[in-house]
């Protein structure tokens, strides 16, 4: 039980003291909390994505990791090949027992521009600048922590009565955030596709402390961003993609792939199973620490949904039994008129 307790107050620290933003495994599920360039990159006329992370149930019980996030994003022609798309995203993550919160959610803008061929055309090539303004909020429970000051070494038991000797006023800090990203992607017929892009988040460098005095402001996060399709046949394909975040001392690299196939007897149905590979590096030893990720994808008409399992591995695979984490999404693209519509790689 004391090496719980332990454990739970090392989460909880290092997740507040590194300052560290939540993040999906189904990176690609998730396009507006990764890249604001990715605001209306899809083939219909909107998009609606939904997502839901649980991890580190095996350790900590009733007070899991837990993350949400949800967007909307829709896209308008302007000029003869242009495009203007606009939305938003909400993202909040509950951790631990001190109830531990993360709240964000921005307004979202992007611009579409083509680079070669046309909107009738499948080979295409766009340029997408986005950006994110919003706010952000992080907020904790202190009735449910005790610190060094109150643990009463005479009785050997914590004592939450005595003085915690913190200089904390507040419980919640608000913030104002901002970001910003660029997205290239090309088309090779209808089932070929690669992309790159970037992005940068925190840009403003906000502060995130409870105290009144001093500052701490949250780590500026950037990443980059690759992937694409490869054929193998009419029926199936390979959507192989990676993602790098770097933030303040942490470095996480999410690589693998999602095998795709369909059948013309299954009309709008495909299925992708997948396997990938998260590698973070332990902020002590500057390490990696591997995760697995197992991914299924069931796609119906425009609904996609997906499901993946983390097997933790390393250090950390002896405490938790293995056992990382559940995600699930769901995305929605609604279709939209044929002349508004644009070639998009999948995702």
């Amino acid at each position: 039980m004391r090496s719980i307790i332990t454990l739970i107050v090392l989460s909880f620290c290092s997740f507040l003291v590194q300052g560290q933003d939540p993040s999906f495994a189904q990176f690609y599920a998730a396009p507006l909390q990764v890249n604001p360039a990715m605001t209306g990159v899809h083939s219909g006329k909107f998009r609606v994505a939904i997502n839901y992370r649980d991890q580190w149930s095996s350790v900590l019980d009733n007070d899991p990791y837990r993350t949400i996030g949800t967007s909307f994003d829709i896209r308008h022609r302007v000029g003869r090949s242009d495009y203007i798309a606009y939305g938003f995203d909400v993202m909040r993550d509950e951790a631990g027992p001190s109830n531990y919160t993360q709240t964000a959610a921005h307004l979202n803008l992007a611009f579409l521009k083509q680079l070669n061929g046309s909107r009738y055309r499948t080979n295409d090539q766009f340029l997408v600048a986005g950006a994110q303004v919003g706010f952000g909020q992080h907020a904790l429970d202190y009735g449910n922590l005790w610190f060094s000051n109150q643990f009463d070494n005479i009785n050997e038991e914590v004592n939450t009565t005595l003085s915690s000797g913190e200089n904390i006023s507040q419980n919640t800090s608000a913030f104002l955030d901002i970001n910003a990203g660029l997205l290239y992607y090309a088309l090779f017929g209808d089932n070929a596709s690669l992309y790159l892009g970037g992005a940068m988040h925190h840009l403003n460098g906000p502060s995130i402390s409870f105290r009144d005095t001093g500052s701490e402001s949250i780590y500026m996060r950037w990443l980059v961003q690759a992937g694409g399709e490869i054929p193998f046949s009419t029926e199936m394909s390979l959507l192989p993609a990676v993602i790098t975040q770097s933030q303040g001392p942490s470095l996480t690299t999410i690589v693998g792939a999602n095998l795709r196939f369909t059948n013309r007897d299954w009309k709008e149905v495909a299925i992708r199973a997948g396997v990938w590979t998260q590698i973070s590096n332990e902020l002590s030893a500057g390490s990696a620490i591997p995760t697995y990720i197992v991914t299924a994808i069931l796609e119906m008409g425009r609904v996609n949904l997906g499901l993946s399992y983390d097997v933790n591995a390393g250090t950390v695979a002896k405490p938790t039994n293995s056992r990382g984490a559940f995600e699930i999404s769901l995305v929605y693209v609604h279709p939209g008129d044929r002349r508004m519509r644009v070639s998009c790689p999948k995702f």
